[in-house]
């Protein structure tokens, strides 16, 4: 069985005047394009720790396959605004499972992105835990920055990249994963 054990966030960008070359050079700056990327739908497994990446990237080899969820964005438009984000929404009780989201967008700025996100993952995790009715202003605590669905305290977090298209119309891509370590 293959369950992630620890998992981290990472986000990059990347130029240049292919749009591949653009790709590679955004995992690049999230450092992570020495692995071979699977990626995986948007579940957030049950015990599974979240680590900061330089402790996470201890645990890898390149060449290593690894599991991400990850979300990217790009434009070859002067100028155009690109934001790739990935939420996630775990649960306070580490037995059940999480989810995470992938959001990618045009024109948001990279808060609204970043926001957006946690927001959707938010809202992916209160259906399963059987909320019928989710409100996101009312089961958000500004203080305590939790959700509370139903009487579950769910802990969220997300990581956004944006950047601004080339002014030269070079390619601009950026990416937003979370890479899980078995």
């Amino acid at each position: 069985m293959l369950l992630p054990k620890k998992a981290f966030l990472t986000k990059g960008v990347g130029v240049h005047t292919e749009k591949l070359s653009s790709f590679e050079v955004a995992l690049r700056d999230a450092s992570i394009a020495q692995y071979n990327l699977v990626r995986v739908s948007s579940i957030y497994p049950p015990h599974c720790q979240m680590i900061p990446k330089s402790s996470g990237q201890k645990h890898m080899s390149p060449g290593q396959i690894v599991h991400v969820v990850m979300s990217e964005s790009s434009t070859n438009e002067p100028n155009r605004l690109i934001a790739a984000s990935v939420g996630v929404a775990r649960p306070k009780d580490p037995n059940h499972y999480g989810y995470l989201s992938e959001h990618h967008s045009y024109g948001e700025t990279a808060k609204k992105a970043n926001d957006y996100a946690e927001d959707l993952a938010a809202e992916m995790l209160a259906t399963i835990l059987g909320a019928k009715r989710f409100d996101l202003d009312k089961s958000w605590n500004e203080k305590r920055e939790e959700w509370k669905i139903m009487s579950d305290i769910v802990k969220t977090q997300s990581i956004t990249q944006s950047a601004q298209g080339d002014k030269s119309g070079k390619w601009t891509t950026v990416v937003a994963a979370c890479v899980f370590i078995m």
